[in-house]
């Protein structure tokens, strides 16, 4: 079936979050605890399932619905073949430092397959594939084989992948996985709670006094006293002088959900060029939804993004045949200047506040490692990946050319926003149109629902006062310097930014 025949789904919608569980009350008071975790992830649900094992008191804290963010817009793949890296980290970080790297990913796919066995969360075993289809990567896949190689990986360059895709070269990672992350993290969800853990949701956390009792504060006036607090909140929701918005790269990435017409050999696939596509399925109703994600770009600077999930569309036509389009969604992920998470105290004179964030996409086995090494933080024991994540480290080679360039570009989209020309005005707009617009000479950004009534917002991001741009695929405003993302109608999606954009009366 051509692709230009199917319909693609009018809103985005994740597959995984059609299986959320019974949902939480809100914090409505003043309350006491031994730990705090905001983010209701993979990081911020399997710390909290650890550390109650522990005998702590846990409060987990969720600013919407747990699950909600990047963790059920993932593709849930539970692998240590995070594309090319192994080689990247060997020439910039050592090799002692990239075989740390993988072990914690292999610890984290372990951990993950132990606790799936009694979970029913469609776990299967799965060998993994990246493949090249030109001839500059197919050199950078033969440099990452050697890189497995040196490290011990068990992978081998394999004649091609069973789809008409001609490729130049592939790189297999042997035993890896998938799962469905929401069943998944349920369970861990109910032994935390039977447990004695406690979750809020629609409860914002938005700073925290600190001491040697830290008192995390949310909007509405809450106060929680505890003795540890941790971040998992995706960006940070708090950066304690740690300038993390100038040491993380948000981007975009999209996801088709389909039924297709050709069978499906098995496996997960990933491209090595660009533009990236990735492959892998998932049961659906006892037949397979195959899942077929890329398109990244940054943040706020992507084409129209319904074009992007075009693209998509159309290779999976090509590749697969589509028989039925029932999903699509999108996530975002933040990367760090030398492309291993940041995962520790939150600044080097902190003992007790801690953070998780930079994933890189691979959030399934890194958020896992996560939180993994924030329990052993907190209960003093050594762990051998402690200094390797460190967010206090500098790693020369990568960080200083990445962190000129990210913020040169940053400064450069400061400027562009507040000099774009805009042609357009309110009453320009159709149903279910969003758009930047003039109003009384200003720059404003406006969206006509499906109802026709008009949302307008000043467009200025309350981070650092970039100007966001409109996402027609999601409907939202996004921010190119930062990631910080809000709704048509102004509310925050996704920091740094933690106040909404400014609403605009129609005149």
């Amino acid at each position: 079936m051509e692709a230009s025949n199917m319909n693609m789904p009018q809103y985005p919608e994740s597959y995984w979050l059609n299986e959320k569980g019974n949902g939480f009350g809100q914090l409505t008071e003043d309350t006491q605890t031994d730990i705090v975790i905001v983010g209701g992830g993979i990081t911020g649900i399997t710390a909290a399932y650890l550390l109650v094992k522990e005998g702590f008191k846990v409060i987990l804290l969720e600013t919407g619905k747990v699950m909600d963010g990047t963790t059920g817009h993932t593709t849930a793949k539970v692998t240590a073949q995070h594309g090319l890296i192994y080689d990247e980290l060997i020439t910039n970080l050592g090799i002692e430092k990239a075989r740390l790297y993988y072990e914690a990913q292999d610890d984290a796919i372990k951990f993950i397959q132990n606790l799936a066995k009694n979970n029913h969360c469609d776990i299967s075993q799965e060998d993994s594939f990246i493949y090249a289809t030109t001839d500059e990567y197919s050199e950078k896949l033969t440099n990452e084989y050697d890189a497995y190689q040196k490290l011990g990986i068990t992978g081998s360059l394999v004649d091609g992948i069973p789809f008409d895709i001609p490729t130049t070269g592939v790189l297999s990672m042997n035993n890896q996985a998938q799962f469905h992350p929401v069943k998944y993290l349920n369970g861990l969800l109910k032994d935390f709670t039977n447990q004695g853990g406690t979750v809020y949701e629609n409860t914002t956390a938005i700073d925290v006094e600190e001491g040697t009792e830290p008192v995390v504060i949310t909007k509405k006036g809450q106060r929680i006293t505890c003795k540890y607090v941790i971040s998992a909140s995706h960006f940070p929701f708090i950066d304690m002088r740690g300038f993390y918005f100038a040491r993380l790269l948000p981007e975009r990435s999209y996801v088709l959900g389909m039924k297709v017409s050709k069978e499906y050999p098995g496996g997960m696939y990933y491209s090595a060029d660009d533009p990236k596509r990735s492959l892998r399925y998932t049961p659906y109703n006892g037949e397979k939804l195959i899942l077929v994600s890329g398109e990244g770009h940054k943040t706020g600077k992507g084409i129209d993004t319904l074009k992007h999930y075009k693209a998509l569309e159309d290779f999976a036509a090509n590749v697969l045949g589509i028989s039925e389009y029932p999903y699509r969604w999108s996530a975002q992920d933040l990367t760090t200047l030398d492309k291993v998470p940041y995962i520790g105290p939150i600044t080097s004179n902190q003992n007790n506040i801690f953070v998780a964030t930079g994933f890189r996409k691979w959030g399934m086995t890194n958020g896992t490692t996560a939180a993994l090494l924030l329990k052993d933080l907190i209960l003093e024991k050594s762990n051998p990946y402690q200094q390797l994540f460190s967010p206090s480290r500098f790693n020369p080679t990568p960080s200083i050319k990445n962190f000129i360039s990210y913020n040169t570009d940053v400064a450069g989209q400061l400027i562009k926003g507040k000099l774009e020309y805009v042609p357009m005005h309110p009453e320009d707009l159709k149903n279910d149109e969003g758009a930047v617009v003039k109003v009384n000479g200003k720059r404003r950004g406006a969206y006509r629902d499906k109802d026709g009534q008009l949302h307008i917002v000043d467009t200025t991001c309350t981070h650092l006062g970039c100007e966001t741009a409109w996402n027609h695929g999601d409907r939202t405003w996004d921010c190119p310097c930062h990631g910080s993302r809000f709704s048509y109608n102004g509310k925050v999606l996704e920091g740094p930014a933690e106040k909404p954009l400014k609403k605009i009366e129609e005149q």
